[in-house]
């Protein structure tokens, strides 16, 4: 590792997003601190410096950030189960304080945070949804939404301290899910041919964990403090990514799809069967809400002002479902 060149300090590298930027920014010859609760194999091989500590303590923040130029504060809790409602708020709102707070005391310059569109609560209009100048959570209803709500706002109000920008990903999807995401799981039941079926209704707005990482460190070049950035991908129905899997893999797409109607009196007994398999909540009644949402989200800002360039959305899928097959096959 050059200890001459700056350091940039990553929380939550190991997940979808956080390995995606931990990647990129090493192949760009940068010098990478990861703050972590504890290790990963996913880390093997990458040159870094590792401090682990909880995000919760401030002490361990402060002890981490030491002397960094960057911080990309990744780490968060994601949850749609309902069973991690005050975790949420401790690692969200409070890790982000501590973080905020941290950056200040150690005379950090940059705070790249990923914030959500979950923050946004009017995705239920017509029309393409653009950024907001001020969070808060009235309107949202989900605690993960409101959450990410106050802590975007926290950051962008330490934006006279230092440099803030918050980037808000759609659904990040990509290789190297080695956390385990509720898409991930349904591409592995695909995978396995568990997932017979398809729909006639709901789509998702996707987007490439490795283009997120490009955008999220151009922000500290040319991002603007106090700002959003929307990266967004591309819309796909549930039928379209049915047919991009079985492309992928080789086979038909399901003939059958099923409507709303059909399927919701199934969504507890499919929820709680995934809860038992100790799969991630893949299908309940907040991600079948999630389906009919307006996903028509601009990236018009983070393309003119972040470099930011989703690729073509079968190429992600792609990749992502010859990574998971991998994985079963134990190849990675």
């Amino acid at each position: 590792m050059n200890n001459e060149k700056p350091v940039s300090v990553i929380t939550g590298g190991t997940g979808y997003v956080g390995l995606a930027l931990v990647k990129h920014l090493v192949s760009q010859g940068e010098n990478i601190r990861l703050f972590l609760l504890e290790d990963h194999p996913c880390l093997d091989g990458i040159e870094c410096e590792k401090i682990f500590g909880n995000i919760c303590n401030a002490e361990d923040v402060d002890k981490c950030f030491k002397g960094a130029e960057t911080v990309y504060h990744i780490a968060g809790v994601v949850d749609i189960s309902g069973k991690k409602e005050q975790l949420m708020w401790n690692v969200n709102v409070g890790g982000t304080k501590n973080v905020v707070e941290s950056c200040k005391r150690q005379g950090v310059k940059n705070l790249i945070y990923v914030s959500s569109i979950d923050t946004y609560p009017d995705k239920f209009c017509e029309g393409q949804i653009s950024e907001r100048s001020v969070y808060s959570e009235v309107g949202l209803e989900s605690p993960y939404a409101i959450t990410k709500a106050i802590a975007t706002q926290i950051v962008l109000d330490a934006k006279d301290d230092l440099k803030v920008c918050c980037v808000q990903p759609t659904g990040v999807i990509g290789p190297d899910d080695y956390m385990g995401s509720s898409v991930g799981a349904m591409v592995d039941l695909f995978i396995k041919g568990l997932f017979p079926v398809s729909m006639n209704f709901g789509e998702y707005n996707f987007v490439d964990a490795r283009d997120m990482a490009v955008a999220m460190r151009n922000a500290v070049d040319t991002g603007r403090s106090g700002e959003c950035y929307i990266l967004g991908g591309h819309r796909v129905t549930v039928d379209e990514l049915m047919g991009f899997m079985a492309n992928t893999l080789g086979k038909k797409k399901p003939k059958v799809k099923i409507s709303k109607a059909l399927l919701k009196p199934f969504v507890p007994l499919v929820s709680k069967a995934m809860d038992i398999a100790h799969l991630p909540p893949m299908l309940n009644a907040f991600s079948l809400s999630k389906l009919e949402e307006n996903c028509n989200f601009s990236n018009e800002k983070a393309k003119r002002e972040l470099g930011f360039s989703p690729r073509p959305v079968e190429e992600t899928i792609r990749d992502t479902v010859l990574w998971h097959r991998k994985k079963l096959e134990g190849a990675v």
